[in-house]
């Protein structure tokens, strides 16, 4: 989605301001922290056409090579436009911040696999995550095992799917918050998932 006032315009004047401090309040970043993301933004940002498109963001050695790179683009796009702007790239940092609470974390963990956005994890849904992370390692087969066998433990209602609720429940002895922490530097977190959010059997054969 292409703003009004993207990250490759000039934001010194009062309306640029505003905006940014619009983008600061909502996030978990500061001022300071906010700037060096809009750096960080402009270099990914390569025809400067205000937001970072897929191809753009998949050109990135580090991001390419992640299984999951299109499930992190996906979450990052929050409109579903195609294509993500500089609110929705802070917003999409701002639970690796420092100050991110775990269920932030944890939201941004369980929007991986809930590809439809409905606000529950579904068993297709496990499975395509988690056969982006295994790829050949595991047949379908033995992954449909792994699946139903985790859709069975979370599913707490009996509904056949895992809930928000049903999720931290499952990974609620897991550090997330530290395995999903930016550092000083500032660069997009890649290894998205602790390994507590995922099956053991698949964590033996996968590279999250």
């Amino acid at each position: 989605m292409a703003s009004e006032n993207s990250a490759s315009e000039p934001v010194q004047d009062s309306s640029g301001t505003q905006v940014l401090d619009k983008i600061v309040s909502a996030s978990n970043f500061d001022r300071d922290e906010v700037d060096r993301l809009r750096k960080r933004f402009m270099k990914l940002d390569k025809d400067n056409s205000g937001t970072i498109e897929r191809d753009e963001f998949l050109s990135l050695p580090q991001v390419s090579s992640n299984p999951l790179a299109t499930r992190m683009i996906a979450i990052f796009d929050e409109d579903g436009g195609g294509d993500v702007d500089f609110q929705e790239f802070v917003s999409g940092l701002s639970a690796f911040s420092s100050k991110g609470n775990k269920e932030e974390k944890l939201r941004f963990a369980f929007k991986v696999y809930d590809i439809d956005r409905d606000g529950y994890i579904s068993n297709g849904e496990l499975f395509i995550v988690l056969k982006m992370m295994v790829g050949s390692n595991l047949k379908d087969n033995q992954l449909q095992q792994i699946v139903d066998k985790t859709i069975m433990e979370a599913d707490q209602d009996g509904d056949g799917k895992i809930s928000f609720e049903e999720f931290t429940r499952m990974v609620e002895n897991t550090d997330i918050s530290m395995s999903m922490t930016l550092g000083k530097s500032m660069i997009s977190p890649i290894r998205i998932l602790p390994h507590g959010v995922i099956p053991s059997e698949v964590i033996n054969v996968a590279v999250v």
